[in-house]
């Protein structure tokens, strides 16, 4: 008998799955946010399957899941996860520890994961 557990090194969430609502990325490109506008706040997500990640103080990439697209936002610090064998889900709080500009979320991606399809630019 054997399980099921995926190691992530990146939290790739949509708005449904615990994105920030408040974020948008049109106005992040167009007069970008700064860390003082997420900094002390918790977030909370929830993605289906059986889910591992890095605890703080090791950081984890952040990534707007968009239509399928990746974009990078910066770097969180996985503080709680809470697995469901019921529902196979993984739940979670995080908070923010770096939030790239417009340009380093671009650089991010061509360093880190570089897979064409995944591009949002």
């Amino acid at each position: 008998m054997g399980g099921k557990f995926i190691c992530n090194d990146t939290l790739r969430i949509s708005k449904a799955q615990g994105f920030p609502e408040f974020l948008s990325l049109e106005k992040h490109l167009n007069s970008p946010y700064s860390l003082n506008d997420v900094e002390g706040q918790l977030f909370t997500f929830t993605k289906p399957d059986l889910r591992l990640y890095q605890p703080a103080p090791i950081r984890v990439s952040w990534v707007e899941d968009i239509e399928g697209k990746w974009v990078y936002w910066g770097m969180i610090h996985v503080l709680e996860t809470t697995l469901n064998f019921e529902k196979n889900t993984t739940s979670g709080i995080y908070k923010v520890v770096k939030l790239f500009n417009p340009q380093q979320m671009r650089d991010y991606f061509d360093m880190k994961d570089g897979v064409v399809a995944n591009n949002y630019f």
